[in-house]
């Protein structure tokens, strides 16, 4: 009997051993959480320190050189548009990238603009300036009455679409990129060619 409950004794022993593999995992979970939490907190103290601005691109002023429409339905036209690529954070340089515009009247393409890869400086602004001219462009029945109609009501506007990537590091934290959209309508008195001023500033996604 004494033999037996010897033996019996040191079976539960070993039962109650745990192995080092689950010492050595649960170690490592502990760590790994504790680094995230880390994480989080410099996360958190580094948006409290540099309050991170999204970058925007937005139209600043445009003018109408040139609108000429004959009786044939053709239509030429230049046009002066300035978009600004405004920066508002304080602690960061911003980098603007895969930039693109389109430019079209009732669905009528005139132009595609493009620009290349540039920094803007910490709480700055950099202003991209295009001077578009186009060719004839043929309009159908209905588009020659928009520009006719355009005239007598001396406003006419143009569809202003493009996008930008914009990319900046917060401190040690890393980089945060964004996609700046621009959709918005350029309006213009024909008869002077003065641009009418709206909001026209990209939204982030």
């Amino acid at each position: 009997m004494p033999a037996v409950f010897k033996k019996k004794l040191e079976t539960h022993r070993r039962q109650g051993r745990t192995n080092p593999l689950i010492w050595l995992a649960a170690i490592l979970c502990t760590i790994i959480a504790i680094g995230v939490v880390i994480a989080g907190i410099v996360v958190f103290i580094a948006y409290l320190v540099i309050h991170p601005r999204v970058p925007v691109i937005s139209i600043s002023n445009a003018h109408l050189d040139l609108l000429r429409n004959d009786y044939a339905g053709l239509l030429q036209t230049q046009l002066t548009i300035i978009v600004r690529a405004r920066n508002g954070n304080a602690k960061a340089h911003a980098t603007f990238s895969d930039i693109t515009f389109n430019i079209s009247f009732q669905g009528q393409g005139i132009a595609l603009l493009v620009a290349d890869s540039f920094d803007v400086p910490k709480n700055s602004t950099k202003d991209l300036n295009y001077v578009v001219q186009s060719s004839s462009i043929p309009l159908t029945p209905d588009q020659m009455e928009k520009v006719d109609y355009a005239w007598k009501k001396n406003e006419i506007a143009f569809d202003f679409k493009g996008n930008a990537r914009t990319r900046w590091r917060i401190g040690p934290v890393g980089s945060v990129k964004f996609l700046c959209r621009l959709n918005c309508q350029l309006k213009f008195h024909p008869l002077n060619g003065t641009y009418i001023p709206n909001r026209c500033t990209s939204k982030s996604k």
